[in-house]
């Protein structure tokens, strides 16, 4: 069974960005939807 919920986690597509489509290096902790580059205070 365990091995199941692996597979299942491993084979999610990867996680974009909401704000530009690029695809984002996920953090175990971390339930952000838009990527480092568009959350940059200073872009603005």
């Amino acid at each position: 069974m365990l091995e199941n919920v692996v597979e299942f986690f491993r084979n999610l597509p990867a996680k974009q960005c909401t704000e530009c489509g690029e695809k984002m290096n996920e953090q175990h902790e971390c339930y952000g939807s838009k990527c480092d580059s568009c959350m940059d205070p200073g872009k603005y």
